[in-house]
């Protein structure tokens, strides 16, 4: 006998098929303003503080360093933004967002903000504060390196 084990009971099968719902959506709002999905934290982190480091936009955006390297080439590329050295420690990069990327801030967040509302259609306010609830705790226990997401 095998023991079927199926999507719709997969946490993760569930959780990324809805990321990549959410990214397509967001590729196809954001496309006219020059960005990609791979660049959107990037930005949403520099709209909350212009000027990070290299590594704390690692840190807050979760990626790895080498990762985020090439993603901020492009981005300078596109003229989203640059990449200084930092006045204090020169082996410190700086990132600084564009007046380019500042033009379409607003744009961005009303794009990202339109896949949330289509994706949250039907949901009430509580159950949407719900789920970002009960995510934001899924996320913590992965990252905490908890088996079986145990409670305290």
């Amino acid at each position: 006998m095998t023991d079927v084990f199926s999507r719709e009971e997969s946490l993760g099968y569930q959780v990324n098929h809805l990321a990549r719902l959410l990214a397509q959506g967001l590729a196809t709002r954001i496309a006219p303003y020059g960005v990609v999905p791979g660049q959107f934290a990037q930005l949403l982190a520099l709209f909350e503080q212009d000027g990070l480091t290299q590594r704390e936009l690692c840190d807050r955006v979760q990626i790895e360093q080498a990762t985020m390297a090439k993603t901020l080439q492009r981005m300078q590329r596109d003229g989203l933004v640059n990449c200084v050295p930092d006045p204090d420690d020169r082996r410190r990069i700086r990132v600084h967002l564009t007046d380019q990327a500042r033009a379409v801030e607003h744009d961005l967040i009303a794009a990202a903000r339109s896949v949330n509302a289509s994706a949250t259609a039907g949901l009430t306010d509580a159950e949407t504060a719900n789920y970002l609830k009960l995510t934001a705790r899924l996320i913590h226990n992965l990252e905490a390196g908890a088996e079986g997401g145990d409670r305290p």
